[in-house]
């Protein structure tokens, strides 16, 4: 914290006083510098600096492509810190509900399309080795180190004939628009003035169209009835104007939801178990339903959906 206020110190917010405002999956944290009725956010990420120049690069990006960024005021690239517009306390996890969703989601989703309109270029790339990559911690993290299960020879090759027919759906749809990667309830923002702010996005990649499709819409942390999402995301790809059918355009959906929601419970069980972050345990339950209900839907993944099933009947 020395570090800290020594540059604050030297910035046009020495005066303001400084409160914990958050922190997130990663190890950084956020505070807030409050003057009067001024208040900017104090990004510390000193214990991850690597992380600041992609987010300021993505910063830039999202911000030239009319998306509701935020600014960035002042940066300390050497210590790690940086200090950015303010987007309030209201996340759209504190006030989605069965009357509000569809306008909160089709604001969401015009979010998106701006999104994707941002340049991609050179950004790292969602291809089928980051896919497995990501897919793999299910069975490292969830399968092995938090259920205890080594898997069998047959069980092994159940998984894997599934998670290549996984990759090859996510592959086949429209590629190589901006990913945020991590587009849900609690990274995006209600501001004051009603707008959207999107936070969080700093591992940006170029990636499949559905994919922050899915974070917004089987979110890991609040669910809603299936046919009132089938609505929404055929409402996207109106939107975007795509000729798939109904049921191709649902398939690449719940495909990407596979992709994620496998990867998502590797990463929710390595954060209890090496980072000591218990909190994401209660969300192991929603993201395992969401996985299970897409693979019984599609006979690629219909062995998948008995397997895990089999191995998470006793927890």
């Amino acid at each position: 914290m020395d570090k800290l206020h020594t540059w604050l110190s030297s910035t046009p917010y020495k005066d303001y006083a400084l409160t914990i405002a958050s922190a997130d999956a990663s190890f950084r944290q956020y505070f807030r510098l409050t003057k009067g009725d001024e208040s900017v956010l104090l990004m510390d990420s000193s214990l991850e600096k690597n992380s600041l120049k992609p987010f300021l690069d993505v910063t830039k990006r999202l911000l030239n492509a009319g998306v509701n960024a935020p600014h960035i005021y002042e940066q300390n690239l050497d210590e790690g810190f940086l200090i950015l517009e303010d987007f309030g306390n209201t996340h759209y996890l504190n006030v989605l509900n069965q009357e509000n969703y569809k306008e909160l989601y089709t604001n969401a989703i015009d979010e998106i399309l701006k999104m994707q309109n941002a340049d991609a270029s050179a950004l790292p790339l969602y291809d089928k080795a980051f896919l497995h990559f990501e897919m793999d911690l299910m069975q490292e993290w969830y399968l092995q180190k938090k259920l205890g299960h080594t898997l069998s020879q047959t069980q092994q090759t159940v998984l894997s004939e599934a998670l290549n027919a996984i990759s090859e759906i996510v592959l086949s749809q429209p590629q190589d628009v901006f990913v945020h990667r991590d587009y849900h309830s609690r990274n995006i923002m209600i501001q004051n003035d009603g707008n959207i702010g999107v936070i969080d996005y700093q591992d940006a990649m170029c990636g499949a169209i559905t994919y922050d499709l899915v974070s917004l819409l089987k979110d890991c942390y609040i669910a809603f009835k299936r046919e009132e999402v089938e609505e929404l995301v055929l409402l996207f790809r109106d939107k975007k104007e795509l000729n798939p059918s109904d049921a191709d355009f649902i398939k690449w959906f719940d495909f990407m939801g596979l992709q994620r929601h496998i990867k998502v419970l590797g990463i929710f069980s390595r954060l209890h178990l090496r980072d000591g972050k218990e909190g994401y345990l209660k969300d192991i339950p929603l993201t395992l339903k969401y996985t299970l209900e897409a693979a019984h839907r599609y006979e690629e993944t219909k062995e998948l959906a008995k397997l895990l099933e089999e191995l998470t009947s006793k927890q």
